[in-house]
């Protein structure tokens, strides 16, 4: 189940439970592309509760899609990921790793109100 959740206009955010389906990556794409078309930055914060799966049906035209985004690295600012399964959390430490120029941080559920702060721009940039 996918839930959008309201934010600046520059950041889109999302929490995602049990299943990701083939639509849900469709919708977070379809807000990405609308808020990459306004801003020269874009932030994401994502929360995922209980995953339990991944439709697979999805994923090759979800992949076709999201692979120019590769070419925009640079556009992407902070992303927030907030998880309550510690695999999620692992996952997104190596995909931080991967992707250099993203401000990349990942938090537990009881940080979720820190990881909006961040990803807003409204938190100590120390912190």
């Amino acid at each position: 189940m996918l839930e959008f959740i309201e934010s600046a206009a520059d950041v889109v955010a999302v929490t995602v439970s049990e299943k990701i389906t083939g639509a849900d990556l469709a919708a977070v794409m379809d807000r990405l592309e609308q808020a990459m078309d306004r801003h020269e930055v874009v932030h994401v914060f994502a929360e995922t509760r209980s995953i339990d799966g991944v439709e697979v049906s999805g994923l090759g035209s979800h992949t076709a899609r999201a692979m120019p985004l590769f070419g925009k690295l640079k556009r992407f600012g902070r992303v927030a990921v907030v998880a309550d399964q510690a695999w999620i959390r692992a996952g997104s430490r190596v995909e931080s790793a991967l992707l250099p120029f993203v401000g990349y941080r990942v938090f537990k559920p009881g940080q979720r109100a820190e990881a909006l702060a961040w990803v807003s721009g409204n938190a100590d940039p120390d912190a």
